[in-house]
């Protein structure tokens, strides 16, 4: 026998809960991270349209653009709790009860769920030689998300802090904290935000190699100084080496002069001296590639216009 609820008097909705700035910052932070993962996945679809790929695999796509809009759902409704607003304001777009959206989306539920949620990565670049396509143990420390991952692991081990209290910190559990650092997991630009204001690190730096780990195009930043930025953070994943030690280990085949100017200005070196600066410093030349055509681009328009006035 089915037992139905009685329909009684309808009660008040209760009080928002109060503002919590922390919270509302990470939702921010989360949504920026889903737009980009929408991106990602958009193009991937795109293309795969364009290929003539099978419906499944369409298909697939689709369900994981329908996810990540049920992630970013969930942000702004934690978000607009958090910042001491209605939800009133969004239950009409969503369909739903200023009840319905306060159960469906708890907080501290919402928390977790993008705390570990696993971010999609964009396609290797079709320009990449085949030799680095191979998934050789040295070939795979030297993807982004190893470099990455090296440049947060020494970030960590030299603040002395434990990764149970960065774990508290980002609200997840230990374990996941090391998969981060080792570069088994993906790390979101919320998460490396807390990482390196907790441990003392350089977000700016550290920006780059998140960029090239995300696939994310980098905009906003001058083309030759984000080039530079970038070979200083594969500098400093790879542990720091002085000029003479990455000198000696691309076996003096760039100069201390072409190895100040790729780090310092001013201009872009010749692509030769990049290629093996990277590869000395343990990373990919083609994910610096693109980064430097448009460096070289930007800065061969800038003389040439200076030129004519």
């Amino acid at each position: 026998m089915s037992i139905r609820s009685h329909s009684g008097p309808e009660r008040p909705l209760r009080s928002g809960p109060a503002i919590d700035a922390d919270r509302a910052g990470r939702c921010t932070e989360s949504v920026r991270d889903i737009a980009e993962d929408l991106t990602v996945l958009a193009e991937a679809l795109m293309h795969s349209t364009y290929s003539s790929a099978p419906t499944t695999e369409l298909l697939h796509i689709i369900m994981g653009l329908e996810n990540l809009v049920q992630q970013a759902i969930a942000a702004l409704v934690a978000r607009q709790r958090s910042q001491g607003k209605p939800l009133s304001d969004l239950a009409p777009m969503l369909n739903r009860t200023e009840d319905r959206l306060r159960k469906k989306y708890d907080p501290q539920t919402v928390d977790q769920t993008l705390a570990t949620r696993r971010r999609p990565m964009r396609a290797t670049p079709s320009t990449q030689p085949p030799e680095s396509e191979v998934p050789t143990a040295k070939n795979l420390l030297r993807r982004p998300r190893q470099r990455l991952a090296c440049a947060l692991t020494l970030t960590w081990t030299r603040s002395g802090i434990s990764q149970r209290a960065l774990a508290e910190r980002m609200n997840v559990d230990p374990s996941y904290v090391s998969r981060m650092l080792s570069g088994e997991r993906d790390v979101s630009w919320q998460h490396l935000k807390i990482i390196t204001d907790t441990c003392d690190g350089n977000p700016d730096l550290m920006k780059p190699l998140w960029e090239a780990a995300a696939g994310v195009h980098p905009a906003g930043t001058e083309p030759a100084r984000y080039l530079r930025t970038y070979l200083r953070a594969l500098q400093y994943a790879a542990g720091s080496p002085n000029d003479t030690t990455i000198l000696a280990s691309a076996q003096h085949t760039i100069t201390a002069a072409e190895l100040h100017r790729a780090f310092n200005g001013p201009g872009v070196p010749d692509w030769p001296v990049v290629a093996q600066l990277t590869t000395t410093l343990q990373s990919l030349p083609d994910i610096a590639r693109p980064l430097w055509r448009q460096a070289r681009s930007n800065c061969e328009t800038t003389i040439s216009a200076e030129a004519f006035g």
